[in-house]
């Protein structure tokens, strides 16, 4: 099959959860949502071996990543602790991710305009086919969060939504874990 280059597969994609703290996530008016659509991704990409790589900014002021998620991440999942916005500029992240090796990097989480912008410009500069979540990412202000997708589609940054990416990854209802998966977005 001629697949499209930017069609997502689970073998070459990784995803980044980036910076959803327990005092970020009390100013935010869409936590509920992000949060739930955060831990259906975790949940497939757990069922179809995708890693995980997830920041904390800051944790001694911001918090430590809402439990909620916490508990979907798959097994030895690595948290990077960090204070520049740019997840790689967390000490290991860049290793981290290299060491995957795969290209196709998934990103969701806060702020969109801040944290996820800037390491989505970073690792697209990198070489790396990057996809943002737009309902799995958020900012304090509506606006700040459209400008930010705007902008990094104009850099060539894939926006994209939480049921593009688990049927990409599955892509096909002969999946052997489509009935699990599919029942979790009901």
């Amino acid at each position: 099959m001629n697949q499209h280059p930017n069609l997502l597969t689970a073998a070459n994609s990784a995803m980044v959860v980036i910076d959803v703290q327990s005092k970020l996530t009390s100013v935010m008016s869409e936590t509920q949502r992000i949060c739930g659509h955060a831990g259906f991704l975790l949940e497939a990409a757990s069922r179809l071996s995708v890693p995980v790589l997830v920041t904390e900014q800051y944790p001694q002021g911001l918090g430590r990543t809402e439990r909620v998620l916490i508990t979907k991440l798959p097994e030895n999942t690595p948290i990077f602790e960090k204070s520049g916005f740019s997840c790689c500029a967390a000490l290991g992240f860049s290793a981290a991710l290299q060491a995957t090796g795969r290209k196709q990097i998934i990103l969701l989480g806060m702020e969109a305009h801040v944290c996820v912008l800037q390491t989505a410009l970073e690792l697209r500069h990198m070489g790396f086919q990057v996809h943002v979540v737009e309902d799995a990412v958020c900012s304090r202000k509506e606006a700040h969060k459209l400008f930010a997708l705007k902008r990094l589609a104009q850099q060539g940054v894939t926006v994209t939504n939480h049921e593009s990416v688990i049927f990409e990854w599955l892509r096909d209802a002969a999946h052997p874990e489509f009935k699990a998966i599919s029942r979790l977005l009901r």
